[in-house]
């Protein structure tokens, strides 16, 4: 059974929840910018957590269906649409044999994510599906789909029409977005001044904003304090002699605009990091539109791992509540 791409909207890729191990040679684990959303998805449909679906951006795709399929549509609020019948979201609802998948205008959110009941079944690559594109790795041929693609998809088990999660569980970010971020090894490079500003200022999402990084502008320049900067760190006072980079970690190049690395970034290189954004709010930086604000709110060590907590016992609510 094949799923036919008549439109592949603006970015639509496959991706499920990555290939960690990886990231030491280089290779980002990937996956889809919300995970959260992607596994209630899945859920919804009957499908693993972590089966490929479709991430889209910002405009979705228009697919035919060669036969019977539950479909999901989560995260970001664009209508889904059966043969142009309006389609609830966060639910599971029936695409028959010869009917058309499409979309209507983006309302809030930046990202849905497409579960199809057994999963889209294209090769893995490393471990996974997800599309790795400046890799040409894993995905449908390692690329964003392109119209007459024909997309393969898994045998199915029997799920319930009609499943859906309740509003509570739907987790979105706020307005402004409230960032969690635990300050990094280089924090110290900022005078006190800096350290206060980068959290007390808002700030908005740049159009600069994909899955390898985030740029966030409108907040006032940081300062760095005064140091003779080390051999084979280049002159800028944010300029460090190379470094690994965490998934979630904040460049400020030059001071003056944040960049949050997410799933394609990359591994390792020569900016500091003034901290990084916590593993329960990276799903909430890819439901971010250009121009949207936000505000980064510094959190310990403690707190992290009890939003980490917080973020397990959600999920564990949710498998709960579509088992």
């Amino acid at each position: 059974m094949a799923i036919k791409v008549l439109h592949p909207g603006l970015s639509t890729s496959v991706q499920d929840l990555g290939r960690p191990g990886y990231f030491h040679l280089g290779i980002p684990i990937g996956g889809a910018m919300d995970r959260y959303a992607m596994r209630a998805a899945n859920l919804l449909v009957g499908n693993d957590e972590g089966a490929a679906g479709l991430e889209a951006v910002f405009m979705g795709p228009k697919l035919e269906f060669a036969e019977d399929r539950l479909v999901a549509v989560t995260g970001a609020d664009m209508p889904a649409k059966v043969d142009g019948v309006g389609q609830p979201g966060w639910t599971a609802f029936k695409v028959k044999a010869g009917q058309v998948l499409s979309f209507d205008f983006l309302k809030s959110g930046a990202r849905i994510l497409i579960a199809v009941a057994g999963g889209i079944d294209v090769p893995e690559a490393l471990g996974s599906r997800s599309t790795y594109p400046i890799g040409a790795l894993g995905g449908y041929k390692g690329r964003a789909l392109a119209a007459g693609d024909e997309l393969p998809v898994g045998k199915a088990d029997l799920a319930e029409e009609g499943k859906s999660v309740a509003e509570e569980l739907r987790r979105k970010p706020g307005t402004p977005a409230a960032l969690r971020v635990l300050p990094g090894l280089y924090w110290d490079r900022l005078t006190d001044a800096a350290k206060a500003s980068f959290f007390a200022d808002e700030w908005k999402v740049a159009p600069e904003a994909d899955r390898m990084g985030y740029r966030f502008r409108g907040g006032r320049r940081l300062e760095f304090i005064d140091r003779k900067q080390p051999f084979g760190a280049g002159s800028d006072p944010s300029n460090i002699v190379d470094s690994c980079y965490p998934y979630g970690s904040i460049q400020v190049p030059g001071g003056t605009e944040p960049i949050i690395l997410h799933r394609d970034a990359v591994s390792g290189g020569g900016y500091f990091m003034v901290g990084t954004v916590i593993s329960a709010d990276m799903d909430l930086i890819g439901q971010l539109q250009p121009h949207t604000p936000a505000r980064f709110v510094e959190v310990t060590m403690d707190e992290a791992l009890k939003a980490r907590a917080d973020r397990a016992a959600l999920l564990d609510r949710l498998r709960q509540s579509l088992s």
